[in-house]
């Protein structure tokens, strides 16, 4: 908690944090129900397909900036249902706010970007919370980096760091181990624009 504090303090405030944070905490609460009660297995679609759906359910990821697949108003927004037809993955790893070695279930962020056609040397991550933090590409290509729906088989929720969770590889690269990854760790993750 408190390396997350400090980050909020560090970083700019996007503002519209009332509004948002009602609206979204309507939204998960209904979207985590029927995430929870379904498999995380579905087949993935190819977005090169040309066959990129848009959400029947509630919106709970938005993608915005410099991608050519999209689905509303030059955006990709998922639910999460299209979330779980993304490959799923787990990694294993310490994080500086929990104890212990954690298990983390979600989807390669490069599988996402590479689905929705995402060029650019970078993307800023915006949480609930209104935290905002720049992340360079070349992370997503070095690095194993998730976006984590579940830990320990429990579904994050906004309450504590979901719907989604940027998790680093930490225990495998020393590297990851400087403080300035801990900062690229956003937790209520709600979108990501490309640039």
């Amino acid at each position: 908690m408190l390396r997350h504090t400090l980050a909020c303090a560090a970083h700019p405030l996007r503002g519209k944090g009332d509004a948002r944070r009602m609206i979204w905490a309507q939204r998960t609460a209904r979207a985590a129900f029927v995430f929870a009660a379904t498999s995380l297995s579905a087949p993935v679609t190819n977005a090169e397909e040309g066959t990129f759906p848009a959400p029947a359910g509630e919106v709970v990821l938005t993608i915005t900036g410099n991608i050519s697949q999209t689905n509303r108003d030059h955006m990709a927004v998922f639910d999460e249902e299209m979330l779980r037809a993304l490959p799923w993955t787990t990694l294993e790893t310490t994080t500086v706010v929990t104890d212990g070695v954690k298990r983390f279930d979600g989807f390669l962020m490069r599988d996402l970007l590479d689905y929705v056609g995402a060029e650019g040397t970078g993307v800023t991550a915006v949480a609930l919370n209104d935290y905002v933090i720049e992340i360079p590409m070349e992370d997503f290509s070095r690095f194993d980096v998730l976006i984590a729906a579940s830990m320990d088989g429990k579904r994050l929720l906004p309450s504590d760091k979901g719907p989604f969770w940027i998790v680093y590889p930490r225990d495998d690269h020393e590297e990851l181990q400087d403080i300035r990854y801990d900062y690229r760790w956003v937790w209520q993750l709600i979108e990501l624009e490309v640039h």
